[in-house]
């Protein structure tokens, strides 16, 4: 009595065919990787400034309504929810809580402001005033 297994007859794939599919999908990798990482931190400083757009908009809301802009220490929060001392509050005027910046840092909003009314800053990539690159400050008074 012969016993034949299922898969008896199908074959699979040699070691050196997966050695060349992997080889292939290694230089694949590196060549687009690089491409694709020098389009993140563009995208990052335009989600920043857009992020800032949006929060002028809901400032100039905010103005609008109340008189004034909120003060520092009341900061970006004074959108989303009333304070004492704006009794004609009208908002919220953002749908969504206040998000950081896109490198996980928060915005930074002076009120009033060196450059304005108000000034709303995200760091860069460090965290740190200044730098230039990635690094570099996405201010609301300048069209960057």
């Amino acid at each position: 009595m012969r016993v034949t297994h299922k898969y008896a007859n199908q074959s699979g794939f040699t070691m050196m065919e997966l050695l060349v599919v992997l080889v292939i999908v290694g230089l694949l990798a590196a060549l687009v990787g690089p491409v694709v990482y020098k389009r993140i931190s563009p995208a990052k400083a335009a989600t920043a400034k857009a992020q800032i757009e949006h929060f002028s908009t809901a400032l100039d809301a905010y103005y609008i309504d109340n008189g004034r802009f909120p003060l520092t220490q009341q900061g970006l929060a004074a959108l989303r929810q009333s304070i004492s001392n704006a009794p004609d509050w009208n908002g919220p005027y953002l749908k969504k809580d206040i998000p950081k910046d896109p490198w996980n840092h928060s915005y930074q909003y002076l009120s009033p402001g060196k450059h304005g009314p108000y000034d709303i800053i995200s760091l860069g990539a460090d965290g740190k005033e200044g730098g230039e690159g990635e690094n570099a400050d996405i201010v609301s008074w300048q069209n960057n």
